[in-house]
């Protein structure tokens, strides 16, 4: 009851302008016609209002009444979804599933899966935030997001439960109307030297631990998406995941950058966690989309169109 309003009085009125007669809505909810025309001489004179005109053969839903049919909707449907958020809470599903990935994190496998999960839990709150890099992970731990798709360098740390998904393979690339592109041969580091690295870095930590940087001429982002507009205008070298530059090296619009004696060559392959707090397990929706996400990533990024 919603002070001297109840959910009933609203599914009778919701029921009626559906239908179209007392008498068809007494039958839909297997009550006396006399028990809905009382029903609804009770909401009207609650509220103040007349509901319906009953001059006719069929009753019509006045002005006032069917601005009023209208909230009555909205009130059961957030009643319903009230309901099965209590009744999923009691099987262990969360009240609400918080994700948050950095943007090396390729994306359609994880569309995917949230397209599924809202399949599989349609009432479940799903919310969904990207992150510049380790932002998910810090999201974790302020308990802002429930689940983190994300890079763990240098090491995992003890306070998680880190699933590996993916391996996410970086290729040194530039664009074909850079310097190091018209080279004819491999860069060396004294090549890479004179040029400016576009570097993807931590947005709350931007000057500290680096990974794959060589030479000091290094332009910060924090946007994967940005970066790629600057490489692409041949403002500077980087290395990208193979398969989001995979298009342009098809197209001749990247191409990849051979450097001899690479120092950072072990940062070219990095390993992509599903990651949740310890001591925060995660509910029965949070283990089907790791489940449903690890199989997704066994199959190979080009099935997505990546």
């Amino acid at each position: 009851m919603i002070g001297s309003l109840t959910l009933d009085q609203l599914r009778v009125l919701v029921t009626i302008a559906d239908l179209g007669s007392f008498s068809a809505a007494g039958r839909q909810l297997q009550r006396a016609q006399s028990a809905i025309s009382q029903t609804v001489a009770t909401l009207e004179g609650i509220q103040g209002v007349r509901l319906f005109d009953r001059s006719g053969h069929r009753p019509r839903l006045t002005e006032v009444g069917r601005a009023l049919v209208g909230q009555a909707r909205l009130v059961l449907a957030s009643a319903g979804r009230f309901e099965a958020l209590a009744a999923g809470t009691r099987e262990g599903i969360e009240p609400e599933l918080a994700v948050a990935i950095d943007p090396l994190v390729p994306t359609a496998p994880l569309i995917e899966s949230l397209r599924a999960l809202r399949n599989v839990f349609p009432n479940l709150p799903v919310s969904f935030s990207t992150e510049g890099l380790r932002g998910a992970e810090r999201r974790l731990r302020r308990g802002e997001a429930a689940l983190a798709f994300c890079l763990l360098l240098p090491v995992v740390p003890e306070d998680l439960v880190a699933l590996p998904l993916v391996g996410a393979r970086l290729l040194p690339v530039v664009s074909p109307t850079h310097p190091l592109a018209q080279l004819g041969r491999a860069a060396t580091l004294a090549d890479i030297e004179e040029h400016v690295q576009l570097v993807l870095s931590d947005p709350a930590a931007p000057e500290g631990a680096s990974y794959g940087i060589i030479g000091s001429k290094a332009w910060r982002f924090v946007d994967l998406g940005r970066r790629l507009d600057f490489l692409l205008a041949g403002l500077g070298w980087c290395r990208m995941p193979e398969n989001l530059v995979a298009p342009f090296l098809d197209d001749g619009r990247l191409l990849r950058l051979r450097i001899d004696d690479d120092p950072a060559a072990s940062a070219n392959s990095l390993t992509l966690y599903a990651a949740h707090m310890r001591d925060r397990p995660l509910g029965r929706a949070g283990r089907w989309l790791l489940d449903d996400l690890k199989t997704r990533f066994e199959m190979p990024l080009s099935a997505y169109g990546s």
